[in-house]
């Protein structure tokens, strides 16, 4: 059983991938070439915002996103510990300082409630982050941002496809920001990211920075960085959105039936959605006790797992100094100590799923 199945997808659209790489390689513009521009308006008009500007990776997504709005040395950006490294990471690049605000303990997003305490007078942004697939509560969050009259910035590496409302991931903050990694809802085959905004300025001072804050060759008007996306991952993305409805879809119908399927397994905490959400469920994953025990009881029958994740930012080596004590924020610990990701993408089988479901009933029985 495969934890994500980018074979089969491959298979479905070969013809497309191999015919736009052998495009690029026919006109040889392996940097910034015509599919960037294409990709990049294609990829604004799918979630509704004026503007999409494609990067070498999420990780340049938040940082680029980052300098566009000046934090540097000194500031402070209010964001989750429970998330990948990068999103807190590209803070500390900066010179800034990640404040880290609890989780809710249903959807392991950021919790409003926690927002206004963290504020001080060097907050320069908020950074929620769309965990697992589903969106943030981000009108709460907006709206604390802007009575302190700052920007917010949606980390969407996990959540490109899902809706808040009814309204994209990626089009409801100030600056939104996502990966193609090639496990992503919608991955490239190698690095690759997006910012999304609707703010004219942000947009321009982003496309500078992704190319060495250039406003012309050989004119640096800031300090960028070589952010920018090849065009061989823009091919193969293109390739990829021509699907990429079909395969939401059938993300959120394999959830559902994850959740239908445990519904009976006693001891096992499925993904709560909100009701105003939808999930593109980059991965499915339940809370339950003695997950080391459990894990491996799945992985001897040939099932993979995975932790996402199991140490909260906030008590990463890398943040020493920076974030606080063991204690401090225990629904993110109580989290990364119980969360498994499960086997989860568009091609996975309703065997294999109630596959997955009697063996953790078993393990948990055990």
């Amino acid at each position: 059983m495969n934890f994500v199945d980018l074979k089969t997808q491959y298979e479905r659209i070969q013809q497309d991938v191999q015919a736009r790489i052998q495009a690029v390689l026919t006109h040889g513009r392996y940097v910034m070439g015509p599919e960037i521009t294409e990709l990049e308006e294609r990829l604004a008009a799918m979630i509704g915002v004026r503007h999409a500007v494609a990067v070498a990776s999420g990780t340049d997504a938040l940082l680029i996103a980052l300098m566009a709005l000046d934090v540097g040395p000194g500031d402070e950006v209010i964001t989750t510990p429970f998330t990948f490294i990068a999103t807190a990471e590209v803070i500390a690049l900066l010179g800034a300082r990640p404040v880290f605000v609890d989780i809710e303990p249903r959807t392991y997003n950021l919790d409003p409630a926690g927002i206004a305490a963290a504020l001080s007078p060097r907050t320069r942004a908020i950074l929620p982050v769309s965990l697992y697939g589903q969106c943030a509560d981000l009108d709460a969050i907006n709206a604390i941002a802007a009575r302190a009259g700052l920007p917010v910035i949606e980390d969407a590496a996990q959540s490109l496809g899902a809706t808040y409302k009814g309204r994209h991931s990626g089009a409801l903050t100030t600056i939104g920001c996502t990966s193609f990694f090639p496990s992503k809802p919608l991955g490239a085959y190698g690095d690759g990211g997006a910012c999304f905004t609707d703010d004219d300025h942000l947009a321009l001072a982003m496309r500078q920075i992704r190319d060495h804050g250039q406003d012309r060759r050989y004119h640096h008007i800031r300090l960028g960085l070589n952010g920018r996306l090849d065009s061989m991952q823009a091919a193969v993305l293109l390739a990829k959105l021509a699907i990429f409805p079909d395969e939401v879809a059938a993300r959120a119908r394999r959830g559902a039936r994850y959740t239908e399927l445990l519904a009976a397994v006693a001891g096992v905490t499925p993904p709560f959605i909100e009701p105003h959400n939808t999930s593109v469920f980059a991965q499915y994953t339940v809370h339950l006790a003695d997950r080391e025990r459990v894990a491996a009881r799945l992985g001897e029958r040939g099932i993979p797992t995975a932790v996402h994740y199991p140490i909260p930012l906030n008590l990463q080596p890398a943040f020493a100094g920076m974030a606080p004590p063991p204690g401090a924020l225990p629904v993110a610990a109580g989290a990364a100590s119980g969360v498994l990701s499960l086997p989860m993408h568009p091609y996975l089988q309703d065997a294999e799923q109630r596959q997955v479901a009697e063996a953790l009933r078993q393990a948990l029985e055990a």
